[in-house]
């Protein structure tokens, strides 16, 4: 009898989405509401900042614990997971800022040295930096621990660009959203898929974190005066609505996505024929 490598044993169906269209929409909300969400505990109601990076942390850990248990993608349980990480990635940024004094200049190379030391170890253990490629225990805890850093790194760096340009929250959307184009167009043009979406990943953190101030912040400051329980209770609602559409269609399987290349190939064979 073959005896499998414990790697091989624990392989998996792909444990996270196709990136579509949704997945970027879904991405771009789960940021705004770690932004908003979290200054609504902490400020609003008064939780303060330790408290509530305690009780998100220990929310955290009880979703990721269900999610590695899975065999396979599930939206509610991924999407969720994705929304508390966003929520502690942005408290991160704020416990070493507000919390400590450390300026976000700082920060901002502490957590991109950070990723950069994960995505080395994960390339050196695993020869790939794939998210189609998260079928084992090890390759999802480097791709958890990649998505929690790029938050606090997101959240740092707009944060310190929002400080050194003292934009107003409409016009700090532009900056991120120009480069999540910049980044779009170097992929069409044939840069890295891999380099191109991580670098998108970590943009759409301050694009969403500044389109929640945008939200929330008061007429007075260039806003639309939603507040931040009423741009979390809006955000919320339509995860919630894009990840049952999900979760019904399909749509953003890895499975269903390798099964419509597989007949595009073969129609396009079929025409050389």
């Amino acid at each position: 009898m073959t005896t499998l490598a414990p790697d091989q044993r624990r392989r998996m169906s792909n444990k996270v989405p196709e990136v579509t269209i949704y997945f970027w929409v879904i991405k771009i909300l789960c940021t705004t509401v770690g932004e908003s969400f979290a200054d609504y505990i902490n400020e609003t109601l008064g939780f303060g900042l330790a408290k509530t990076t305690l009780v998100f942390s220990v929310a955290l850990v009880a979703v990721l614990v269900a999610q590695f248990r899975l065999k396979q993608y599930v939206p509610s349980v991924y999407w969720l997971a994705v929304v508390l990480i966003s929520v502690v990635g942005t408290l991160l940024t704020d416990n070493l800022t507000d919390g400590v004094g450390v300026p976000l200049w700082v920060s901002t190379a502490v957590f991109a040295v950070a990723l950069a030391v994960v995505f080395a170890i994960w390339w050196a253990r695993e020869r790939t930096l794939s998210i189609h490629s998260i079928v084992t225990t090890p390759r999802e805890a480097f791709y958890w621990l990649t998505v929690l850093v790029t938050f606090a790194l997101g959240t740092a760096a707009g944060d310190w660009t929002l400080e050194l340009t003292g934009w107003s929250p409409g016009a700090s959307v532009l900056l991120p959203l120009g480069l999540i184009a910049a980044v779009f167009a170097a992929w069409k043009l044939g840069a890295g898929p891999v380099l191109c979406f991580w670098l998108a990943y970590i943009l759409t953190r301050p694009l969403g974190a500044n389109i929640g101030d945008c939200l929330a912040s008061g007429h007075d400051e260039g806003g639309a005066g939603l507040g931040t329980l009423g741009t979390s209770v809006l955000f919320l609602a339509t995860i919630l609505a894009v990840v049952v559409h999900l979760s019904v269609t399909h749509k953003d399987r890895t499975e269903r996505a390798a099964i419509r290349s597989e007949r595009a190939s073969a129609m396009a064979g079929d025409r050389q024929d």
